[in-house]
């Protein structure tokens, strides 16, 4: 009977590919826009862009004929690339994390994709989830159940014991070699590793699971109870082997570092994109942009309505301290030109969740609104395609506004190219919002 499940399968898709090729017919024509592309800096000004299927088919200053098209009268309003997170937890941005770590994972799903659906209102088109099972979430989007934004999934952080990922309660140590798995490695939120045959072994199972990118916890975290900000966490041979697991797999490995010293060695051994980087000092710095190696960073702030707040004082400490170094680090990455992606790991705060927008207009405190705005469209969208085969979205670039790209599209009433603090409010401001060609948003009228 197994035999039959191919054929079977064949003739299903036959059956519903008229029904596919006839959505993918459909048209939509924006008119009387000015198009920010992603990349260039000046806009091209009362340009049209069609729309086709999921993709963008033509962008021009010549009108284009609408034939049976849904036509949008920009009204001269700016349009862009849809925003890209470059460090998202999709299931742990809502909920405190004494909730999370105890949730029914069937619950926590659930709320997962109700919030993906509103981050989506919010612009943020594209997210590269660095932490979490957030695997069904991902199909139920991808396949249209939900809505939310597209997802490059990490799956379950690689941490060792006493590491970033050790979540596991104050007495659960020393360790029972028979001791059942805790109940975030049953369900996949982190996997504890520890020596060469372990992360190999553990690297391979997120890879299985559908990982596009891996994400290793290589030093101390600022939520996490078992684990100093000054910890370099795993010794070189077991970094070399996670990141040569997933060379394997034709991707690269992300890791959690604040340290300078964590981040040289992770650097060494290959990683090629480091999250939050709060300590790199100069000469990490120059390596970190000789070697190509992404500084992931996010606009926090140490005080103030905006400021991460926890539950612990002992998080509350390693954060303010954190978020010390941010400038220091800001301007040794404009002094290198070191790869700089855009992201914003709000966590546990449903409240500072929902400002994910205004987090990338504090990105004006230090770049353009022009570089802001790169970064947070093609500049993150060139990280992700370092994912390689594993690129869950490969039939078209992200992040820019040309033919053949993925129609993920926001209509701005304003220039947030002069403005940025345009992009705090996407409620009032981002009047039509089109991922994969579906519109998601309309309020134009």
């Amino acid at each position: 009977m197994n035999s039959f499940k191919p054929l079977l399968a064949a003739l299903a898709m036959a059956v519903v590919s008229p029904a596919l090729a006839q959505q993918a017919a459909q048209q939509t024509l924006f008119t009387n826009v000015n198009v920010f592309d992603g990349v260039n800096e000046k806009l091209m000004e009362n340009a049209s862009v069609l729309v086709e299927g999921n993709l963008i088919k033509s962008v021009s200053t010549v009108p284009i004929p609408s034939d049976g098209a849904t036509v949008i009268d920009g009204g001269g309003r700016t349009l862009m690339p849809g925003l890209i997170d470059a460090h998202w937890h999709t299931m742990f941005n809502f909920w405190p994390i004494s909730q999370v770590m105890g949730a029914n994972f069937g619950a926590l799903s659930i709320a997962a994709a109700k919030h993906s659906g509103e981050q989506l209102l919010r612009g943020f088109t594209t997210v590269r989830d660095v932490g979490g099972n957030v695997f069904g979430v991902k199909m139920a989007i991808d396949t249209g159940l939900v809505d939310g934004p597209r997802i490059y999934p990490s799956g379950p952080y690689i941490g060792q014991t006493s590491g970033h990922g050790d979540f596991r309660g104050p007495n659960d140590v020393p360790e029972n070699p028979d001791t059942p798995l805790d109940y975030t490695q049953r369900i996949g939120h982190t996997l504890i590793a520890d020596g060469v045959p372990d992360v190999i072994k553990r690297t391979r199972e997120a890879l299985r699971m559908g990982a596009s990118q891996i994400k290793a916890m290589a030093g101390g975290g600022v939520s996490s109870l078992y684990d100093p900000l000054d910890v370099t966490e795993y010794t070189f041979e077991e970094a070399k082997a996670i990141v040569d697991v997933a060379k394997t797999w034709n991707t690269y490995v992300a890791i959690h570092a604040n340290t300078d010293a964590a981040i040289r060695m992770w650097g060494e051994a290959g990683a090629l994109s480091v999250e939050h980087g709060f300590f790199i000092e100069d000469e990490t710095a120059r390596m970190m942009a000789e070697k190509g190696i992404w500084w992931s960073m996010q606009p926090m702030d140490a005080h103030g309505e905006d400021a991460f707040q926890f539950e612990s004082p002992i998080s509350t400490e390693k954060y303010e301290a954190c978020v010390a170094g941010l400038e220091q680090v800001i301007a040794l990455a404009r002094k290198y030109k070191v790869k700089t992606a855009f992201g914003t790991d709000l966590l546990f705060d449903p409240e500072l969740a929902a400002k994910e927008g205004k987090f990338l207009a504090k990105l004006k405190k230090w770049y353009s609104p022009y570089e802001a705005l790169k970064m947070a469209t093609s500049d993150n969208a060139e990280l992700l395609v370092l994912s390689g085969p594993r690129n869950p979205y490969s039939d078209g670039p992200l992040g820019v506004v040309k033919p053949g790209a993925y129609a993920d599209l926001i209509l701005v009433d304003g220039n947030p190219l002069e403005n940025l603090d345009l992009v705090a409010d996407p409620g009032k401001n981002f009047v039509v919002i089109m991922k994969d060609g579906k519109i998601v948003k309309n309020t134009i009228d």
